[in-house]
């Protein structure tokens, strides 16, 4: 109990309000775009297509999903674990799932490809400043974030955006196979978001740290 207490003296109250706020976003992105239809980020659409073969909760499965490769994190990356992967792990398909329904219950289906888009796009901002709140703080890598971290300081001559591109792929295949969606939602996560969450990052996220609590 004394090592917790000390961690969040470390980190703050601050960097820990940001990263759950973070994930809220990332949550609510994920939402909008399970809600257009159009596919959802290679991770997220992943575990929703092998949760209903499984016939699972989706946050059920998720967690599921997360604990595996959370024992990877444990044994490859402890210095990635945090109270982001905490969090990240255990409540995002909680939260997910409520806004869903949520959106759900105030929201017609979209029937035509025009306001389907236009989900995705809201959905993007939403995502893109949900990531860069979550990272900013750098309080814990989510398990899956963990992975493409891991193989990075495994193999450290192919970049981490290869690694992070192989993680991606493979998700997508998997979730293509189960009966998935893969479609404009699917490349624009896994694409399109970086120019977002920098241009967060920059006009958002770091000012509301001090220049001396960038680096922990």
């Amino acid at each position: 109990m004394n090592a917790i207490g000390q961690y969040f003296k470390k980190i703050g109250w601050k960097r820990f309000v940001v990263m759950i706020f973070g994930n809220i976003f990332i949550s609510m992105g994920v939402s909008l775009f399970k809600f257009a239809g159009l596919g959802n980020d290679p991770y997220s659409g992943m575990v929703m297509a092998l949760s209903d073969v499984a016939g699972i909760a989706f946050a059920n499965f998720l967690i599921l999903s997360n604990i595996v490769i959370f024992v990877l994190e444990i044994v490859f990356g402890k210095e990635f674990i945090g109270a982001g992967t905490v969090v990240n792990a255990l409540l995002v398909g909680y939260i997910i799932t409520f806004f869903y329904e949520l959106i759900c219950k105030w929201f017609p289906t979209p029937d035509t490809m025009l306001i389907r888009v236009l989900i995705v796009l809201i959905g993007t901002i939403v995502t893109g400043l949900g990531v860069s709140l979550y990272q900013t703080p750098n309080v814990g890598a989510s398990p899956y974030d963990s992975l493409s971290l891991i193989m990075t300081k495994k193999i450290p001559k192919v970049s981490y955006f290869w690694n992070r591109i192989c993680t991606d792929a493979i998700c997508v295949v998997i979730c293509f196979l189960s009966g998935g969606i893969v479609g404009l939602g699917t490349l624009v996560t896994a694409f399109g978001l970086g120019p977002v969450i920098d241009f967060f990052n920059v006009h958002v996220s770091r000012k509301l740290f001090d220049e001396g609590d960038d680096i922990l």
